[in-house]
C-alpha cells in the first residue's frame, strides 16, 4: 500500500483574491481508483495540477509515486507513439498488447500523432502513460468529445487498472470503472468508499437527516434571538429608571439604592446576553453547508403546426465527400431526437445546416421560416468579455440570465469576471444559460453536457423532463440522454 498525502496546502491563482485552497488535508490511497467530482470551478483541474507539479503552493504533497496528468500536450506531432513509448524504455510488444486492449491496430503506432483522431491519440496516450514505471494517471474528463464507443472501451480499459485518479461527470461512467469517490463540498472534501451511484444515494439520505436537523437548528437560532432581543429590552427599561423624577416632589429619587440595583440587573442581562449569543454561535456553526440545486425554468413557444423540421432524402458534403447519405427524419412539437452517432459521422455538419449554414447538399429540407430556434454550440473557446457584454449582445434579460447563473452554482463574485478565465463548464453553463433566457419553438444543443458537473446535469435533465419542449441534441452521457430522448436517429446506422 502506497499514500497520497496532503497537508495543509494553500493555493490561489494569480490575480484573483480568492484563495482556491486554504489547509487543505486529505489522504488517499494509490491503489484506489478513485473518482473525483464536484461542481465547476471548485478546483478539481486545479488539484490534479497541483498533484503534477504544474502550480506553486504552500503545505505538503508527499507520495511516493509519479503524477502524471491526463490528457498530455503532445508537442512532437511529427513523432510516433514508438519513438515517445521508446523515451520511457517501453518496448514494443508491450505497446502493441496495450493498444489491442483499447480497440486499435498495432499499425497505428508507426503514424504520426498529427495524422491520429482525437480519440486515437486519447487511447494511445493512455496505453503509454499506464506503460510507465511508478505512474499515477491524474485523468481529466479523458472521455470529453469521444464517442459512445469509444468512451465505453475506455471505460472497460480503466476497470482492468489499478490506481488513478478519474475527473468525469459521466454518472454511468464513473459507476463501470471506479471504487472510491472524492468530493469536493462548499466547505472541504471527503472521500467514500463505492462508485458514484452508492456515493449519491449515501448523499441523498445524509442530506435528508441534515435538513431535518438544519430546521430544528435555525429554530433554536430564532428562539435564543428573539430571547436575547427581549432580554436586552428589559435591561434597558430598569437602567433608565436610574434616572426618574419624583412626580409629587420634583425631588430626584436615591440613585444611590436605584443605581445599585441596575447595575446588579444590568450585569445579569449582560451575562444572560452573553450565554444566548455564545449558544446562538454554535448552533450556527452546526447549520449544514448542503448542496442545494434550484429547479430551472423553462419558457418555450409552442408552434401552430405540428411538424417543425422535415428531411427528405438529405445528403450532405464536405470538401467533396459525403458525410451524410439520404437522411430522412421529422421533428415534432414535444419530441426530443437524440441525434448519435460515432465521431465523424456529421452529427455537428447537420446541426449547423439546419442552423442555416451554407453546407453542399442534396434532397430537401423542410422548415417554416418563422421557425425560432435556441442554440448551444459544442465549441465555448472563443467566450470572452464580461457577462454583462455577452447579455447584451445576445439580447437576452440580464438579471434573468445571472438569475439562472446563479442557480447553476455561480457565485456573485464570478460576474464580475473575465469569461476567457471561466472553467470550462462555466464557459458552457453560459451557453446553456443564454439559451434557457430565449423563448423558442425547438432547442438545439450540440453536446451540452461537456465539462457539466454532475449537479448541473441532473438539474438540466429535471428541467427538460418537466417542461418536455421540442429538442434535436448530440450527447455522450448515455444516462441523460436515454432519460431526455423520445426518438433516436443513428447517423452510424
Amino acid at each position: 500500500m502506497s499514500l497520497i498525502s496532503i497537508k495543509n496546502l494553500n493555493f490561489t491563482h494569480e490575480g484573483n483574491a480568492e484563495a482556491v485552497f486554504e489547509n487543505l488535508s486529505i489522504v488517499l490511497d494509490s491503489s484506489w481508483k478513485t473518482g473525483f467530482i464536484g461542481r465547476n470551478g471548485r478546483g478539481k483541474t486545479t488539484l490534479l495540477k497541483l498533484l503534477a507539479g504544474e502550480y506553486k503552493y504552500t503545505g505538503t504533497i508527499s507520495a511516493s509515486v509519479n503524477f502524471d496528468y491526463f490528457p498530455p500536450k503532445i508537442k512532437e506531432v511529427e513523432k510516433n507513439a514508438l519513438e515517445t513509448a521508446q523515451k520511457f524504455g517501453i518496448e514494443q510488444w508491450q505497446l502493441e498488447k496495450e493498444v489491442s486492449l483499447l480497440g486499435l491496430d498495432k499499425e497505428i503506432l508507426t503514424r504520426a500523432f498529427k495524422t491520429l483522431s482525437g480519440g486515437e491519440q486519447t487511447k494511445v496516450m493512455l496505453a503509454i502513460l499506464f506503460l510507465k514505471e511508478n505512474s499515477f494517471l491524474l485523468l481529466d474528463e479523458p472521455t470529453n468529445h469521444l464517442d459512445f464507443k469509444a468512451a465505453q472501451t475506455i471505460s472497460w480499459y480503466l476497470k482492468r487498472k489499478k490506481g488513478f485518479i478519474l475527473v468525469s461527470h459521466d454518472r454511468s461512467f464513473l459507476d463501470e470503472c471506479v471504487d472510491h469517490i472524492l468530493s469536493i463540498n462548499k466547505t472541504g472534501m471527503e472521500i467514500c468508499r463505492g462508485n458514484f451511484s452508492s456515493w449519491q444515494q449515501n448523499k441523498e439520505q445524509k442530506d435528508s437527516f441534515e435538513s431535518a436537523q438544519n430546521i430544528k437548528l435555525a429554530k433554536d437560532i430564532r428562539r435564543l434571538e428573539a430571547a436575547a432581543k427581549e432580554t436586552a429590552k428589559w435591561s434597558n427599561k430598569t437602567e433608565q429608571g436610574k434616572y426618574h423624577i419624583d412626580k409629587g416632589s420634583g425631588a430626584a429619587l436615591d440613585k444611590g439604592f436605584i443605581g445599585h440595583k441596575s447595575a446588579k440587573l444590568m450585569q445579569r442581562s449582560k451575562n444572560a446576553q452573553n450565554l444566548r449569543s455564545k449558544a446562538i454561535d454554535e448552533k450556527s456553526k452546526l447549520l449544514k453547508d448542503l448542496e442545494y440545486a434550484s429547479e430551472l425554468k423553462l419558457s418555450f413557444l409552442d408552434y401552430p403546426n405540428k411538424r417543425l423540421i422535415e428531411t427528405v432524402n438529405l445528403t450532405l458534403f464536405r470538401r467533396g465527400c459525403t458525410v451524410i447519405d439520404k437522411l430522412n427524419f421529422t421533428i415534432e412539437s414535444g419530441e426530443r431526437i437524440w441525434l448519435k452517432g460515432i465521431n465523424g459521422c456529421g452529427k455537428s455538419t447537420l446541426l449547423k445546416f439546419i442552423l442555416g449554414e451554407n453546407i453542399a447538399h442534396a434532397g430537401q429540407i423542410y422548415m417554416p421560416h418563422n421557425l425560432k430556434i435556441s442554440y448551444v454550440p459544442q465549441d465555448t473557446s472563443a467566450l470572452n468579455g464580461s457577462l454583462k457584454e455577452f447579455a447584451k449582445i445576445s439580447q437576452i434579460d440580464e438579471s434573468l440570465f445571472k438569475t439562472i447563473l446563479r442557480k447553476l452554482d455561480f457565485s456573485r463574485e464570478q460576474f464580475d469576471k473575465e469569461m476567457s478565465g471561466f472553467s470550462n463548464g462555466q464557459k458552457k453553463k453560459v451557453f446553456i444559460a443564454k439559451s434557457l433566457c430565449e423563448s423558442a419553438h425547438i432547442y438545439i444543443w450540440d453536446e451540452p453536457l461537456n465539462f457539466i458537473d454532475l449537479l448541473s446535469r441532473i438539474q438540466i435533465e429535471n428541467l427538460l423532463l418537466k417542461y418536455r419542449p421540442a429538442m434535436l441534441f448530440t450527447e455522450h452521457d448515455k444516462t441523460f440522454a436515454q432519460k431526455i430522448a423520445t426518438k433516436i436517429v443513428n447517423l452510424s446506422e
